[in-house]
């Protein structure tokens, strides 16, 4: 036997190995974290609110001119006690998730002043927002998920990411977040179509909170097999087995290993096939977990 043919029948060995031990690795679902509940204790009846967000500004339709975007919010609806707020010690709480396009979003503390998007590129962009708890779970009653579609003449220097007031990048042209990204513009995006609204997990998770991952998510014009309607959720980590979702609410994944990963979710009808709009329904986002 030849050492060629050795080396071969021994990488061969130890992928076969690899294999094996990695098959070993796997994702489980489980229920809420206890820290949740303890949080959920806490807040009294904050958990049944009905928030309902409207956007000022800009309007369906506006075309602005200049790099520079305004989002404004009003907040109604049953609130029982909700309100979005940063608490200074511990750096969480209510919130509002804004999204660019398909990009992942940013958190939106303080609902009085306007959420500030500085060197947008030229084009149609689409904004999306809904109320979202402290630990990022979003509420999922009518009126809590608004979107409206715009037009940028004379836009920012695509080369460069867009950013909000604060420096936090909400789209770049090399996104350091995610795969299969598209370009940062709405594309065709039908507001009266079934869309999926990718929230959650997102960027990185250490110690506990690695125990258990959230994957959560908005639908908007669909419903859920498990909830008497047509469509599911599928699911995938790091390219793995496919999985679904088949009621609206958010799961929690244990099992991570340290490393980044990849979560895929996807809008698709009862049959498996993808539901397209805009390309938004198959997002894939990467996230690093240290332990």
């Amino acid at each position: 036997m030849s050492h060629v043919t050795r080396f071969a029948l021994s990488l061969a060995a130890l992928l076969t190995i690899a294999g094996g031990l990695f098959a070993q690795v796997s994702m489980q679902t489980v229920e809420r974290p206890q820290k949740i509940k303890d949080a959920m204790a806490q807040r009294g009846q904050q958990d049944q609110a009905a928030p309902v967000l409207k956007i000022l500004e800009p309007r369906e339709g506006a075309r602005l001119s200049g790099s520079a975007v305004v989002l404004k919010l009003g907040l109604g609806g049953d609130l029982k006690g909700y309100h979005p707020h940063k608490d200074p010690q511990t750096g969480t709480g209510n919130h509002i998730h804004v999204i660019l396009d398909n990009q992942p979003y940013e958190a939106h503390y303080n609902i009085e002043q306007g959420f500030e998007l500085r060197n947008v590129a030229a084009g149609k962009h689409t904004l999306r927002v809904f109320a979202s708890r402290p630990w990022h779970e979003s509420y999922k009653n009518s009126g809590s998920f608004q979107m409206v579609t715009f037009m940028v003449t004379g836009g920012g220097d695509a080369s460069k990411p867009t950013t909000t007031a604060g420096g936090q990048k909400m789209a770049d042209a090399k996104p350091s977040e995610g795969k299969e990204m598209p370009a940062s513009q709405a594309g065709a995006v039908d507001h009266k179509k079934p869309l999926l609204t990718y929230s959650r997990p997102k960027g990185e998770y250490k110690g506990a909170d690695a125990d258990a991952i959230m994957l959560d998510f908005w639908l908007t014009n669909a419903k859920l097999a498990g909830d008497g309607g047509a469509y599911r959720v599928r699911y995938a980590v790091d390219g793995g087995e496919a999985k679904f979702i088949d009621k609206w609410e958010p799961i929690w994944l244990s099992g991570w290993t340290g490393g980044k990963h990849t979560v895929k979710l996807e809008l698709v009808d009862k049959a498996g096939k993808l539901v397209d709009n805009g390309g938004y329904n198959s997002t894939t986002r990467e996230i690093s977990v240290v332990k």
